[in-house]
């Protein structure tokens, strides 16, 4: 039932929001020349697949989880699109491939063995890593990775179709603060 409602959301999101796409993919390539980022993710069952976002920060910045990186590397777009989620615009096709779903703990690196090990310890990578979650709308990143972790499996042992509508809605109407990144005097 999920599933269904992953594709007929994806579908529909990117059908709705195929003008936005273009404007975002525009105004990337102005900002970076390198609209769109790819980066390997844990998947479930801890397979890797890449995952597509909307670059926000510099061509040039580390491979590192967002708690770990440079505030300046953001770009001013970059800002915007972390503000308004919209960076998270283009996993709608990771969601249309299989590799995600709209709902789900969000997917981390391969390097941040520490909350793989907890999400492992917590049986979570026994569903498709999600766009959105609990975490997410708590406003819980990947920098506590044993509290994500504890959400996660909270999220994935109650997960509806009402809960996940309720996860999608909070999400569009701007709950939670999305991964922090580090301050520039840290």
């Amino acid at each position: 039932m999920l599933r269904a409602a992953d594709i007929l959301c994806a579908l529909s999101g990117l059908v709705l929001a195929s003008p936005v796409l273009l404007v975002l993919l525009i105004a990337g390539y102005v900002d970076t020349r390198a609209p769109l980022f790819r980066q390997q993710r844990v998947g479930a069952g801890e397979t890797p697949f890449m995952l597509t976002k909307f670059r926000t920060m510099k061509p040039d910045t580390r491979h590192v989880p967002t708690h770990e990186a440079d505030a300046a590397a953001i770009t001013p777009l970059g800002r915007f699109l972390r503000k308004s989620k919209l960076d998270e615009l283009p996993q709608l096709w990771n969601v249309l491939a299989g590799d995600m779903s709209i709902v789900g703990p969000r997917p981390c690196l391969p390097s941040q063995t520490q909350l793989i090990e907890a999400r492992r310890a917590r049986g979570v990578f026994n569903a498709r890593p999600g766009i959105t979650g609990l975490g997410q709308i708590s406003g819980v990143d990947m920098s506590t990775p044993e509290k994500l972790a504890e959400l996660d499996q909270q999220m994935l042992g109650s997960l509806t179709l009402a809960s996940y509508c309720r996860y999608i809605l909070l999400t569009m109407t701007g709950k939670g603060s999305g991964d922090r990144v580090r301050d520039k005097m840290q």
